[in-house]
């Protein structure tokens, strides 16, 4: 089976909590991790600081999120690791392929996300009709740019 894309490696870590500062406290103070921007949702109920570690193609974005209504979905808080970000050489290409696979998406499509990438989820329960899903983790697929795709690929 030829796929027509490949996974370059870890873009993201999104970690949920009920204290976004409480969160911050350990990684920008205690680990060292450097925030690079921020990003508020209330479609996705996200209050979410944006951390790096390391540099260039190599760095990998951790995300800390509390939620803005702790009594609304999505619950961003309701799995302290909330979801793992996957670098992709073919976004496009990748959610149509996966899609004819059987691969069940969240709903919302591709889309910009938090950090300015193109990004789509997959769902983390399967379904009759999409019989692949993340098997309890959401899984974002991001669109690698250029020098991610020729560092990794």
């Amino acid at each position: 089976m030829t796929r027509p894309f490949k996974v370059l490696g870890i873009q993201q870590v999104a970690i949920g909590g009920t204290d976004k500062q409480r969160m911050k406290t350990l990684w920008v103070d205690m680990l060292g991790l450097t925030q690079t921007g921020t990003f508020q949702s209330e479609r996705e109920n996200v209050d979410e600081d944006i951390l790096a570690m390391g540099q260039g193609a190599f760095k990998v974005e951790v995300d800390i999120m509390q939620p803005l209504d702790i009594e609304k979905k999505p619950a961003v808080h309701a799995t302290p690791l909330n979801h793992i970000g996957l670098w992709i050489d073919d976004l496009p290409k990748a959610v149509e392929w996966l899609t004819a696979q059987g691969v069940r998406f969240a709903p919302g499509g591709i889309r910009k996300g938090a950090a300015g990438y193109d990004i789509t989820f997959l769902h983390p329960k399967s379904n009759d009709e999409f019989p692949i899903a993340g098997e309890g983790v959401l899984i974002e697929l991001v669109q690698a740019p250029p020098e991610v795709i020729a560092a990794l690929g």
